[in-house]
């Protein structure tokens, strides 16, 4: 059973379960005998007390396996880790395999986003293969022959670049949803409005409207980490002068959560002591139930520490946020929190919130006040329903 929510997985497993060539084991005997190729997708969260990436399950991943290596194979990492990782990984797998040299390491960084994986695994928009000699390549080349048969385009690299490229592409990603919002602070201080800023801004084709997004920022278990490491890894090659700007990057993400607290003190008189607040919203993103770092998340306990009576309800991720926040208060239904509400707070962009009547979720709230933390909704109609409608960079 599928652990986590993703849409499509679980049928997608089921698919593969019955035709008889996918099964599990926690042998990693068993699993050294078997392949030729070993995938290695372990996870590399931020280590405790520091920016780096902990790589302490990727290193005991490929040391347990690589005692089972007896014949001619290929070790393929997937993980998002430091760059030289793969270098390291290679003198350790040929030291401990009984293959020794016939043993290759090679880096296929994965570009999945959550709630959208089995469309990206099946459907990628470009493959990478960091290899060290055409044998491995080839090996890659077979393995996702029905993908590549697609036409999906392929870079093939050496291994530090391979590392790079995800890294590389999280930061990029992060610079510009962070860029917007720092937008949205200019626009909170001259009165300007971000949403028409970004429209006017993505009509130019060297920009593009994709991720010019404003709101609360970005959160989960991948871009926060993978800067912060990426960071911390620039400045032990010596040159973490060139990616000094992802400090801010970083900060103008966690000014956003703030601010959407400041928002709502605003909204309310100033005071947020005894607020009956309704917060939409717990996942980091929609079609997720992942709340690592979830800004919805952080500003719903914010307000609760605040003195605010917070309410929570999101589509998936109920039981992972009850387990990590305790102390908030949660309900069946977006209405359900919504009822005898100071305000209404939209953390998640889900789509069931997105399309909410305000007219409807207006009968329910004590006060038609919301703040829209993602410019997810359409501020006019909610205006014309009698609400008062704020949103991060819009008057």
């Amino acid at each position: 059973e599928v652990p986590f929510f993703e849409p499509g997985l679980p049928e997608l497993l089921s698919k593969a379960l019955e035709s008889g060539r996918l099964r599990f084991t926690t042998s990693y005997a068993e699993a050294g005998e078997f392949g030729e190729v070993h995938f290695v997708c372990v996870g590399t969260p931020q280590r405790p007390g520091s920016y780096a990436a902990d790589i302490q399950y990727v290193d005991a991943a490929v040391s347990e396996l690589a005692q089972h290596l007896r014949s001619k194979s290929l070790v393929v990492g997937k993980s998002t880790v430091p760059i030289g990782t793969a270098a390291r990984l290679t003198g350790m797998v040929r030291r401990l395999a009984p293959a020794g040299e016939e043993v290759e390491l090679a880096w296929n960084p994965e570009f999945l986003r959550e709630g959208f994986a089995v469309d990206d695994t099946l459907r990628p928009d470009r493959l990478v293969f960091g290899v060290a000699s055409p044998w491995a390549e080839e090996r890659l080349r077979a393995a996702f022959a029905p993908v590549l048969a697609q036409g999906t385009p392929v870079v093939v690299t050496d291994l530090a670049t391979a590392e790079l490229v995800k890294v590389a592409a999280n930061s990029f990603l992060a610079t510009k949803i962070s860029y917007i919002n720092a937008m949205a602070e200019v626009c909170e201080g001259t009165g300007a409005d971000v949403h028409d800023l970004a429209a006017a801004l993505a009509y130019d084709d060297r920009i593009g409207g994709r991720f010019l997004k404003p709101g609360l920022g970005f959160g989960g278990g991948c871009l926060p980490k993978d800067i912060r490491a990426f960071m911390h890894r620039a400045e032990e090659l010596g040159v973490g002068q060139a990616v000094s700007f992802l400090r801010e990057v970083d900060g103008i993400n966690k000014r956003r959560r703030a601010r959407t607290v400041d928002l709502v003190r605003e909204l309310v008189g100033g005071d947020l002591v005894g607020v009956r607040v309704a917060a939409l919203g717990a996942a980091f993103k929609p079609n997720s139930d992942d709340i690592r770092d979830a800004p919805a998340l952080d500003v719903a306990s914010t307000l609760h520490e605040e003195g605010a009576v917070v309410r929570v309800f999101d589509p998936v991720a109920m039981d992972n946020a009850r387990r990590v926040h305790p102390e908030l208060a949660y309900g069946e239904g977006a209405l359900d929190v919504a009822r005898d509400a100071d305000v209404v707070v939209l953390l998640t962009e889900w789509a069931e919130f997105r399309e909410i009547d305000p007219e409807v979720m207006g009968r329910a709230v004590s006060h038609r006040r919301i703040v829209d933390g993602r410019h997810a909704l359409d501020a006019g109609q909610w205006r014309a329903a009698g609400w008062e409608y704020r949103a991060l960079g819009r008057p």
